[in-house]
């Protein structure tokens, strides 16, 4: 009976579960814990690339010192009574996932709080087995999508495998909600659409580039096909675009493409968007309209950087009206959507196209 009921575990079905990872926000608007955030965030080397030595000079003699207080303040601004948008906006949107999707999801920060070992702690609990990884972000990026599937395979428990849910931003569903939440949003005046992005510094793509030889590196390189568009950020952005526009039935005049934060005097992505702002009044464009869909859920870049700072730039440049359009958040058919991907992703069979760690690997 004894070897029975140990065959019978071992062939067992997995529960499976599904961990959702964002970004992260500072536990709250005061200095020290926004500087103890950005040093976690800062010193992560897939975001600043330098070596760890010159990376710690950077980020403990030039950035820590300052930033920390103006980012608070920034944040200051965006922070509700319940506490940072980005947390509770997720939180939301995992719980509205997990309602649809009828397995347990648990929701994780890349940095900060709730940590993504405890997120697979609240998923074992649970009795989950094999958890599907699912970096909130349509499109890859070392400093988004590979960092967060490290820090999960390290903080993988005993007991659990991980399979991971590639980048969406193609997905039909992922450009539907989109183009849905824009056109319910989109104000009756408006003369243009402006895409605007997170932005990376350019060495980020051509350090990601399997080819050695394409990113950034031949003209046109986002149109022209290659092996390197799997991890491509530019060119998975403007494929973001162009299914947004082509959902919207808009017409190339109608919108354009930018990046914002940069941070450093490094090059960046370009062009960007505190730039484009600036200039498009002169174009003639006085009612402007702004989605960012490398986020799915609202948060500093978002509210702050572009629906104030952008705002007050745009306006003063002799704009006219300035509307933001909101994140994806927990929108109904977002969360239909996202909950459709997932499943979709856990009905595969494992193999070489769903790579599944465990934490013996």
């Amino acid at each position: 009976m004894q070897e029975q009921s140990n065959h019978e575990l071992a062939t067992a079905a997995p529960r499976q579960g599904v961990l959702l990872i964002n970004l992260g926000t500072p536990d709250s608007t005061e200095i020290a814990d926004v500087r103890r955030y950005l040093g976690e965030f800062l010193m992560d080397p897939y975001v600043l690339t330098a070596p760890w030595p010159i990376r710690k000079m950077i980020v403990g003699g030039f950035i820590l010192p300052f930033r920390p207080k103006n980012s608070a303040e920034a944040y200051a601004k965006i922070w509700t009574e319940d506490g940072s948008p980005l947390l509770t906006g997720s939180q939301s949107l995992a719980t509205h996932v997990g309602a649809a999707l009828d397995v347990p999801v648990a929701l994780s920060m890349r940095y900060g709080n709730p940590s993504i070992a405890s997120g697979f702690a609240e998923l074992q609990a649970k009795g989950v087995t094999e958890a599907l990884v699912v970096p909130l972000y349509p499109q890859h990026a070392d400093s988004t999508i590979t960092t967060s599937l490290k820090a999960a395979e390290k903080a993988l428990p005993d007991g659990m495998t991980m399979r991971t849910l590639a980048p969406f931003y193609h997905h039909p569903q992922h450009l539907a909600a989109w183009g849905e939440l824009i056109k319910a949003h989109l104000p009756e005046k408006w003369d243009h659409i402006l895409f605007s992005y997170h932005g990376v510094p350019e060495s980020h793509l051509k350090k990601a580039d399997p080819t050695n030889s394409h990113c950034l590196k031949v003209d046109n390189c986002c149109d022209r096909n290659s092996d390197a568009h799997a991890v491509c950020y530019r060119h998975q952005v403007m494929q973001t675009s162009q299914g947004i526009a082509n959902f919207l039935s808009l017409r190339e005049d109608q919108y354009s493409v930018t990046f914002q934060s940069r941070l450093g005097p490094i090059a960046w992505l370009k062009p960007y968007t505190d730039e484009v702002l600036a200039e498009l009044p002169r174009q003639g464009v006085k009612h402007l309209a702004v989605a960012c869909p490398a986020f799915v859920v609202d948060n500093l870049e978002t509210l702050e950087e572009i629906g104030m700072q952008g705002k007050e730039t745009f306006l003063e440049a002799g704009g006219e009206s300035f509307h933001l359009i909101p994140c994806l958040n927990d929108s109904p058919l977002w969360v239909q959507s996202l909950a459709a991907i997932c499943a979709e992703s856990l009905g595969k069979p494992n193999d070489a196209a769903a790579v599944t760690v465990s934490a013996s690997t």
